[in-house]
Order: C-alpha cells, then structure tokens, then sequence
C-alpha cells in the first residue's frame, strides 16, 4: 500500500495514511539509512501544518530513534527546504517531512531528504521500498531532541541576491502562503528594508481554507485580486510546505513557471553570470532550450518530478532547473526546489532592472519568441486513465484540432508535437487520481484552443470506451 511518487509516499489521511503505515515507511527509511554505515547517525524530521502532521512526525521519529538514531524534530511546522538544507548543513544522514505539499488537506505525505539536501532519488526510495516489511517496527523516546529553525537558512538566501539594493527598492509585494508552511517568512524578512509587504492567507489551516494549496488558478484568484487593489509590482505564492511557487505579475496575470524559469535563466546567466548547465522537466517550455542555446549552454531534459532535475544536480553544476508545477531550484543553493528562495530571486531580478515584471517577460518574448501555456486536470478513475493512455500509445490522433501532429515524444506521458510550435501533453498524476493536459502554443488563444481540443480528444475516449 506505500508507493513512492514523483516526491515521497502520498495517501489520504486515515485510508493508506495511517499511524502504522507511516511506522513502517519510518522503519524501511530507518534499514536504508543504517545499510550506508557511517559514523554520524543523526535524522531531522519535519512536518507541515496538516490535520495530525505533528503527531505523524513524531511517531516516524520514534521509530528512527528505535534504531538507535539521534533524531532532531523540528518543535514547529517548516518548509521542506528548509529540512534539506539542515540535513546538509549540519551533515545528517538524511530527513523526512511529513507533508502531502500541494495536495488537497485529506492528503497527508512522507517525503525523505538525503544526506545531499535534496529529495531521495529514484534508486533510494526504490531500495526504501523494498525494505518495507522486512523487519518489525522498532520504537523509542529517548535520543529524540526538539529543534528550533535558526537564521542559518535565511542567511544562505541572502547570499544569491544582491541583498542591499533589493532592501532599498521599496518594492510592493503581496504574498499568499496559501495557509501552509511560508507563513510571514518573506514578510518578516523584509520588515526591515525599504519594501511594503502584505501576506494572504498567512494563518496555518490543515484544511487550507477549502482549496487544495496548489499555487496556480483558479487556487490564487484571491492572489490576483489582492495585487490589482494594492498596485503591487508582484504577488508571489507558495504551496501547502513551500518548494513551490507561484507568480502574479503588476497586472493580475498569473506567470507560469513556463515564463518564470526562462526569464530567470536570462537573469542569473546574463546579469548574475553564473555558470552551470539548464536542466527542465519534459512539461517545461521550449523557451528554455531556445534562451539556454543563445547563451551556450547545455540542456538536460528530464522525465517529470523534480528529483529527476536534482540527480543530475549530484552529478555537475546546474545553474537553473525546473518543472511546470512551480518547483525550481539552483545548485548554488541546494539539490532541491525552494519556492521561497526564487521569490527572492524574482524580487532581486525587480529590484535590479526596474523594470515591471510584464514588460520583462515581453522583452524575453520579443528576443526569444513567443509561448504561451495552459493546464487542465481532470480527474478520472483508472480504467478511464489506462483508456487514454492506451489509444496513445497504440493508435495516437494525427491531429489535434486543427493542427497536424508532427511528432510524439514519450520521455513522461505522451507529447504530441504540432507543426506550428505548439505542443500537447496527456500525463497521469504520479501523486493523485488525476490526468493532466498540458500545453503550450505561440498566442493566448490557440493555447486555449489546444487545451479544450485535448480535452474534448480525453472525453471522447471516456465516452466510447475506446
């Protein structure tokens, strides 16, 4: 019953998600961890602010601390990175969160952390898996110590930007933490400086006021409307544990990560001159390997799940990696996504330019060309899901719409590619009962027209059985 997504175990709290599930994803951790040997065997654990996290922490940190590891629990709700970066900082063995991020609040999760600082990689959670059920669980309360976030974090983020001119700006931002764990942490971090920030739906609720805190729309609507009646320059958001974002720019428009990963890779390349590789998922835009080719560098496209991006980041230099959910992180920062941290890059890139946020996606546009994104996702059952995923693969559509497919790629889902830019992708959620379509296309309208055409192509496949 525990399977490893795209980011740790997700199940519904009080279903899969029990007490005694989360023990025995805790002791298959505990044998994987003990099988690398090692002198230091210290494990922090975190939780977010879902209904029963605190006590879902606690009862996996018993378990390591029955396995004789030292166990730091985290005394209060935390974002995910924030737990990598303490497992690398302080050269821990690894970490576990006990967060379902984006998913709705009858979701609870159980993500682990590897001794790099990032989230496990394919083979650890393969070998985690695998482990699971062999030896009883082992259960203790002592060598179990409650540990308080320091400025450590905070610190480390000020050193990517240019911290100085950022606190002179006096730029206007409105952040929605979406009620989960990103809080008033942009806030009080900049009550010092120059800048005017409000906070949304900063209060921890389990059950996120009703939506599921996925930072993307219809999700971010009060986002949007708060920006257009303050006269921010930007609205920023993150997920339910924070290693996602979202952008809303001056306008109310809300910013993909499709724009923001390119135009933060034209920022950091050519103003900042940082060095390193591109890495993206396989939803991510073409813009990306256009704006990396401009400037000479190399790309690596991944299957989606951000720790396909941060495996590649144990192997070299990546300068920006990102997927099309809002996860986008730096080896200079860490093997992980952060949304908090590219908030800070954002404001960085806002402040520097002095420019607003619109107009330097346009500027990105006129050099680079133009693309627009879109995303539905509809929940089906498995048998529909398996029937879509079966016609194509074994007789795929030669069109869509009114476009010719001109290729169909098979890296994560089914791409199919048209002849005028423009792309299609149908992929089962690794984390939820849901299919999702993607695309992207060269105007607003015709990625709306694409996207309704997908969808009309999935329905048609629920509706006939074929």
């Amino acid at each position: 019953m525990i399977r490893f997504g795209t980011d740790g175990w997700r199940a519904i709290i009080g279903d899969e998600f029990t007490f005694d599930n989360v023990r025995v994803a805790a002791q298959a951790t505990s044998d994987y961890f003990l099988s690398l040997g090692g002198r230091d065997r210290t494990i922090i654990v975190g939780h977010d602010v879902r209904f029963l996290s605190d006590r879902f922490a606690r009862a996996a940190a018993e378990v390591f601390a029955g396995n004789g590891f030292r166990v730091l629990l985290l005394d209060r709700p935390c974002p995910t990175p924030y737990v990598s970066y303490e497992v690398r900082r302080r050269g821990l063995t690894g970490g576990v969160v006990i967060t379902a991020s984006h998913n709705p609040a009858s979701y609870n999760g159980f993500k682990v952390k590897g001794a790099f600082g990032g989230s496990a990689t394919g083979a650890m959670t393969a070998e985690i898996e695998r482990l699971l059920g062999r030896r009883p669980v082992r259960r203790a309360t002592e060598g179990i110590e409650f540990a308080s976030p320091g400025t450590e974090y905070v610190d480390s983020l000020r050193r990517l930007i240019d911290w100085p001119r950022l606190a002179a700006s006096g730029l206007r931002v409105t952040v929605d933490s979406m009620h989960g764990c990103g809080g008033r942490l942009l806030e009080d971090w900049l009550a010092e400086t120059t800048c005017s920030v409000r906070t949304l739906r900063a209060r921890p609720d389990p059950m996120f006021g009703g939506i599921a805190p996925e930072p993307m729309l219809p999700q971010l609507d009060p986002l949007v409307s708060a920006v257009r009646a303050s006269g921010s320059h930007i609205g920023l958001a993150t997920d339910g544990d924070a290693d996602r974002l979202g952008v809303v720019a001056e306008d109310g428009r809300f910013v993909s990560s499709l724009e923001i990963l390119p135009l933060l890779l034209i920022h950091l390349r050519r103003r900042r001159r940082w060095d390193g590789a591109v890495a993206h998922t396989f939803s991510q835009s073409r813009l990306v390997g256009l704006v990396a080719a401009a400037f000479g560098l190399e790309v690596f496209e991944t299957p989606i799940g951000f720790k396909n991006i941060a495996e590649l980041m144990l192997e070299r230099t990546i300068l920006i990696g990102g997927e099309e959910s809002g996860g986008i992180g730096m080896s200079r920062h860490l093997p992980e996504r952060d949304g908090v941290a590219v908030h800070l890059l954002l404001l960085d890139l806002l402040a520097e330019t002095g420019k607003p946020l619109g107009s330097l996606i346009r500027d990105m546009w006129d050099e680079f060309g133009e693309f627009r994104y879109a995303r539905r996702d509809m929940h089906l059952d498995e048998p529909t899901t398996a029937r879509v995923r079966a016609r194509l693969q074994d007789d795929p559509p030669r069109r869509i719409g009114e476009r010719t497919v001109a290729d169909i790629r098979t890296v994560d889902g089914v791409k199919l590619v048209l002849d005028d830019r423009s792309w299609i992708l149908f992929r089962p959620s690794g984390t939820e009962p849901v299919l999702r379509v993607y695309v992207e296309a060269p105007t607003l309208e015709a990625s709306r027209r694409l996207l309704d055409d997908g969808v009309e192509f999935v329905e048609q496949c629920r509706s006939t059985g074929v």
